[in-house]
């Protein structure tokens, strides 16, 4: 029987560096890192070099960008799936993905476990753990932070130093950054006091409503089908058209988001987050589902949207109920073809034209003018019907009450 091999989440950073070290020495394991592009700024360059030389006998770096958006962002977008009402999950959404991507590695590999680097109160423990879970109960998982003897930043530094792994130690930031191409993560620091305001330098791809452009900005989205394909009448790549949406709303001030939530492990959090493309998207897409939706399919899908979102937040995207509410979502999309004008203006957005082959906006009915083709005498009755229950129930509670007076 060979050594035991690990397929290990890999960033590049002091954790999953000093893990792979870790992992090699504990269990006596080849390690294999694992590698996803979801659009993060951090330096992709010599990941696959650098993991060799922290230990690992082979490193896989997969550019998954488009993946991410086509296959995942895109079904919490037509969901309209906004955490506690807010927040467009960027780093939720991409878990599941990077899950996947771990088991699918540990499979080709032959390996035994997987390991990733998260802490044991944060969300993202439960993301990965039940994703991989899911996909290949057989695998097992091994998380360091929860287990080793590291109390420390500056004991982890010690430890690469002494094994020459090489991290590069620089002065830590006040804060905790995680981000993809579809949002920004923000924590730890001053943050950690819900009664301070997020200093300036918390934000990455922002600017500040206050110093935003006196200009403003108008942009035209055009969906198909619930799906952003163009911008300006121009069609473009996920990857384009999610980088525009970006550089264009963050340029406007739009995306920033100061939140306390509620984590799956049962404690509250306060997070900072920058995402300027999905809440330029999210309100897109709503616009356009109140253009096109009938009333029932639009009130219902609301509560839809809701749980879709806890499932993603929580770490249930491989569930048969998220497959299943997302067949609805998917019918419910089927005519979500149109085009929403927006005018971005110092961190707001401005509804500016709706318009749908498959708009149930009917200008005859809703006028107020002669052209009125609405029945107002067909109201007199509809009235008589509609509250007949309200005014069944205050007659029968009046007959009663001069009953008891007699």
């Amino acid at each position: 029987m060979g050594k035991k091999k690990i397929v290990v989440a890999y960033s590049g950073g002091l954790d999953t560096s000093v893990m792979v070290k870790w992992l090699n020495d504990k269990y006596d394991a080849e390690i294999i890192t694992a590698t996803g592009n979801l659009g993060q700024r951090a330096e992709l360059e010599g990941l696959e070099e650098k993991a060799i030389k922290t230990g690992a006998v082979k490193a896989v770096v997969k550019d998954m960008r488009h993946e991410f958006l086509t296959e995942y962002v895109w079904q919490a977008l037509k969901a309209g799936a906004l955490y506690e009402g807010v927040y467009p999950m960027a780093c939720a959404i991409g878990r599941p993905l990077l899950a996947k991507f771990l088991v699918d590695i540990a499979i080709q590999e032959g390996a035994d476990a997987v390991s990733h680097g998260c802490t044991g109160k944060g969300n993202d423990q439960v993301r990965f753990e039940v994703g991989v879970q899911t996909l290949a109960p057989e695998l097992e998982i091994i998380a360091p932070l929860r287990d080793w003897e590291f109390k420390s930043r500056e004991e982890e530094i010690d430890y690469a130093k002494k094994y020459n792994i090489p991290v590069k130690v620089t002065k830590k930031s006040p804060y905790s950054i995680d981000e993809n191409i579809w949002g920004i993560a923000i924590e730890c620091g001053v943050l950690e006091d819900p009664t301070a305001a997020p200093p300036e330098d918390a934000y990455q791809i922002t600017t500040s409503p206050k110093n935003a452009s006196e200009e403003g900005q108008v942009v035209t989205i055009s969906f198909e089908k619930g799906i952003p394909v163009a911008l300006n009448g121009i069609a473009l790549a996920p990857i384009d058209l999610v980088e525009q949406l970006n550089k264009i709303g963050g340029a406007n001030g739009i995306g920033r988001m100061d939140l306390i939530e509620n984590r799956v492990v049962g404690i509250k959090s306060r997070e900072v987050y920058e995402a300027p493309a999905a809440v330029i998207l999210h309100k897109a897409h709503n616009e356009l589902e109140k253009l096109i939706m009938d009333k029932e399919t639009f009130r219902f899908k609301q509560d839809v949207s809701n749980k879709v979102a806890n499932l993603i937040y929580d770490g249930l995207w491989f569930t048969p109920l998220f497959k299943a509410l997302m067949a609805f979502v998917d019918s419910t999309q089927e005519n979500l073809t149109g085009d929403i004008k927006l005018e971005f203006y110092k961190g707001n957005i401005k509804v500016l034209s709706r318009s749908s082959q498959f708009s149930l906006y009917s200008q005859q009915l809703a006028t107020y003018t002669a052209d009125d083709t609405f029945d107002h005498k067909s109201s007199t009755g509809f009235m008589k019907i509609y509250g007949l229950p309200y005014k069944t129930m205050t007659q029968v509670k009046n007959s009663l009450e001069k009953k008891e007076v007699a």
